[in-house]
């Protein structure tokens, strides 16, 4: 960020200043939830999505941003629930599916989330979800979205590996005086519950938080180059699917000429993707949302050396309740004929999981680079870092450290 900019910046709101100058911005929207008439969100180069301020917050929307935005910090408190090192506080761990076969397929890993949302739809409990799909205007990028009925869900099915922002509108929404069930990646979780003990609306109206594991945001730029590989580009795109219609399921153009072009998702997300994620992600210390009710993941089959695999089949959700009220949640979803789910041992998640426990464990000395260069970082209670930084060999922490060192010193966060 330029010189004046940055004073600029500064002069408007301090915190959002610091998280600037750190590249500590997750995009989540919760500082134009807390000020929705000063800040919005838009799209920066190379292509997230970031805070616009047009004037200076308030003293009290100064706090209340620091309290909530994740580029600031997160702090978790285990309260009596299994607190596990490396995945966060639960209640249980379960295997399952969208008993709706048609959720199954269209959604990335068995379409548990999906089949809890319409079940809260169709049971009352709920009159909207808000959740992330497909933009009209770019089909690579993302709006949010209030689906009303089960078909709704289905249409938004599937992950999208694009920026997201679904809680800039949340002022808007809670003035309706309607109740939610809110979608969010696990730093829009933390966001919106650090929010929740300032404003009592989102608690009397969302009584639902759930999310999903989460392995980075990639940028706009990122979609372009998928597209690229794929021998087209965005204005000769109709629709695009990061993944679904099956497990993992393929990234899918439709050109505007009606034909499809596709790559699996270990090419798109493994060899594009994965490389245009946003600084804040690789310093992430909840992929996991341990702030969520509900969270689903991949429940990726493992082959005889214990390493995931990605052969196209019917889609198995990972599915962890972390408060009482998503195991309740769950139970219900069950009794309801909307989930199929099967116990599952812990001990499995981190051959299953790697790209989650291979970051956290090398959290602390990534973290450790930055402090070191005098930038700013996320301040994590709660979160294990030095529990987890022990699981790691001296190697693999060192080459960490040098990797973010290099990265910093190089402009290349």
């Amino acid at each position: 960020m330029k010189r004046q900019a940055r004073d600029e910046l500064v002069k408007r709101s301090g915190t959002l200043a610091r998280v600037a100058r750190g590249n500590l911005c997750s995009g989540c929207g919760g500082c134009a939830a807390v000020a929705p008439s000063k800040i919005t969100m838009a799209v920066q180069d190379p292509g997230f999505l970031r805070p616009q301020i047009s004037e200076p917050l308030s003293a009290r929307e100064e706090e209340t941003v620091a309290l909530i935005c994740p580029g600031i910090g997160q702090t978790v408190d285990a309260e009596n629930r299994v607190d596990d090192v490396i995945w966060g506080p639960y209640l249980k761990m379960r295997t399952g599916h969208a008993v709706d076969q048609d959720l199954r397929f269209a959604a990335s890993s068995g379409g548990a989330l999906s089949a809890v949302l319409v079940h809260l739809l169709d049971s009352g409990q709920v009159d909207h979800v808000i959740q992330i799909g497909p933009s009209n205007e770019l089909p690579t990028a993302n709006v949010t979205i209030l689906s009303d009925t089960g078909s709704d869900v289905l249409a938004a099915a599937g992950s999208r590996y694009a920026p997201s922002t679904p809680l800039a509108e949340l002022d808007r929404h809670l003035a309706t005086g309607k109740t939610f069930a809110f979608v969010g990646k696990p730093c829009d979780i933390v966001a919106l519950r650090a929010l929740a003990r300032v404003d009592p609306r989102i608690d009397a109206q969302i009584p639902f938080m759930v999310s999903f594991f989460c392995a980075g945001v990639p940028s706009l730029l990122g979609s372009e180059k998928v597209l690229e590989a794929l021998g087209t580009n965005p204005d000769n795109v109709r629709a695009f699917r990061y993944r679904g219609n099956g497990w993992p399921g393929r990234a899918t153009a439709t050109l505007r000429d009606g034909n499809t072009r596709s790559m699996s998702y270990h090419d798109s997300w493994g060899g594009v993707l994965s490389s245009h994620v946003q600084h804040r992600c690789k310093i992430c210390a909840d992929g996991t949302g341990v702030a969520a009710d509900l969270v689903c993941a991949d429940a990726w089959s493992c082959d005889a050396q214990g390493y995931p695999l990605f052969e196209e089949q019917d889609g198995i959700s990972l599915i962890v309740t972390r408060t009482e009220r998503g195991e309740n949640l769950l139970q219900d979803a069950v009794s309801d004929d909307a989930l199929a789910v099967s116990s599952f041992d812990r001990n499995q998640l981190e051959n299953m999981q790697p790209g989650q426990t291979n970051r956290r464990r090398a959290l602390l000395a990534r973290l450790a680079a930055l402090w070191i260069l005098g930038k700013p970082i996320p301040r994590y209670r709660g979160l294990h870092l030095m529990a987890m930084s022990r699981q790691n060999t001296v190697t693999r922490n060192l080459r960490n450290f040098l990797g973010m060192l290099r990265r910093s010193l190089g402009g290349r966060i």
